[in-house]
């Protein structure tokens, strides 16, 4: 297999390097407060059958990659959610089951490889929270120095989560677009390897195997996924691996993808319908897709435009409802940006074929924002002695 970047607009082809991260002619057309000009996929060339080892349709060698046990998680088949709507084959994948409990655990994953591979061992990124305790994790398997920037509204278990995997950890006074923008700034004065979503072209490569392990688990790509979308990186990821797919001639055409958004971040919803994007300070419950400038946008909406895809928006309380009613009825916990995609399952459904195929991404375990959790449920106030108490 053969792999090069391609600028996601203009189409041109570059070599796969390390300090290369966006299209150098493109970015220079860069406005601020607006999504990445110029981000670059990795594109690829050859050929596999049914049978294809995931770790063959990536840029970098088996080799390079850290031993964590990232990918191959479980696809739930949830039987209350089934009989209650009608769906035989409703299916969540469960990407809170990766090493740090993230679906971020995949880019951060590729990203070390890509590091180890270009002799480099410092990564440095910003985060609302998943991608930087996520590399510091897999980061700390790899025996690399990462430097993570976090906005000051991040959960306190994903700041501990970091910590706990020997991150050096600074903490923004500010929003994740300003931890972002430090980041940046940092990367240039002191080098290594910068991780940040779709700036580096490995995060949504390596977001792409969710498709490629949904493949293989289903022998055959579903024909509905529903995925939370902030920043528009893992709706990319997971555009990537079914486009993927679908070169290589191993499914017929790529599935329809809805992208769920909280309404008061929903920058991307906005986008599609006014064409053009606008900054909103973002506050929402779902921490992990709260973000006021999405850095993948423009890419994102094409993938949205030229596949038939939907973006749909749902309030903070149906997060906080779909967040419990999937630990009520499934037994899978996760938290609230994760809930969002089934919030959207919830409010779509009714138009959906129910003889469809439909996967809903849970990308986070819930404990990773526990706080959140306790609004959606009634805490025990009153304290027993005794049995007696409660008969």
């Amino acid at each position: 297999m053969e792999f090069c970047y391609r600028c996601s607009l203009c189409g041109r082809a570059y070599s796969i390097q390390p300090k290369l991260n966006l299209c150098p002619d493109c970015t220079t057309r860069q406005q601020k407060d607006q999504p990445l000009h110029g981000v670059l996929e990795v594109e690829l060339r050859g050929s596999v059958g049914p049978g294809f080892d995931v770790f063959d349709l990536l840029p970098v060698e088996k080799e390079y990659f850290p031993p964590a046990p990232v990918g191959g998680t479980p696809l739930w088949k949830p039987k209350n959610l089934r009989e209650e709507f009608g769906f035989a084959q409703l299916y969540i994948k469960d990407d809170g089951a990766n090493p740090t409990s993230s679906f971020k655990d995949r880019a951060s994953f590729l990203v070390s490889a890509f590091a180890r591979k270009s002799g480099i061992r410092e990564i440095t990124l910003a985060s609302t929270g998943n991608a930087g305790s996520s590399m510091a994790g897999i980061g700390a398997a790899a025996g690399q120095a990462v430097t993570l920037f976090l906005p000051k509204t991040a959960p306190v278990a994903k700041l501990v989560q970091a910590l706990q995997y020997g991150a050096r950890v600074y903490r923004v006074d500010g929003n994740y677009d300003l931890a972002y923008d430090i980041s940046l700034e940092y990367s240039q004065i002191k080098g290594g390897m910068n991780r940040n979503t779709a700036y580096n072209p490995m995060t949504i490569e390596g977001k792409k195997t969710v498709s490629l392990e949904l493949f293989r688990q289903l022998g055959r790509a579903p024909d509905v996924v529903f995925v939370s979308v902030g920043d528009g990186c893992i709706l990319a990821g997971v555009y990537k691996g079914f486009r993927d797919l679908q070169q290589l001639g191993l499914i017929p055409a790529v599935p329809k993808i809805i992208g769920v958004q909280a309404e008061t971040s929903n920058a991307l919803c906005r986008a599609l319908q006014s064409g053009s994007f606008t900054v909103q300070p973002a506050s929402t419950v779902a921490d992990s897709i709260c973000v006021d400038v999405p850095r993948n946008g423009v890419h994102a909406l094409t993938q949205i435009k030229n596949h038939d895809g939907e973006l749909t928006s749902v309030s903070d309380a149906e997060i906080i409802q779909a967040q419990a009613r999937l630990s009520a009825t499934t037994g899978l916990f996760t938290e609230p940006a994760s809930a969002a995609a089934f919030a959207g399952f919830l409010k779509i459904s009714p138009r959906l074929e129910p003889n469809a195929t439909v996967v809903v991404l849970a990308t986070g375990n819930g404990l990773k924002d526990s706080a959140s959790a306790q609004l959606g449920i009634k805490m025990p106030e009153r304290l027993i002695t005794s049995v007696n108490d409660i008969l």
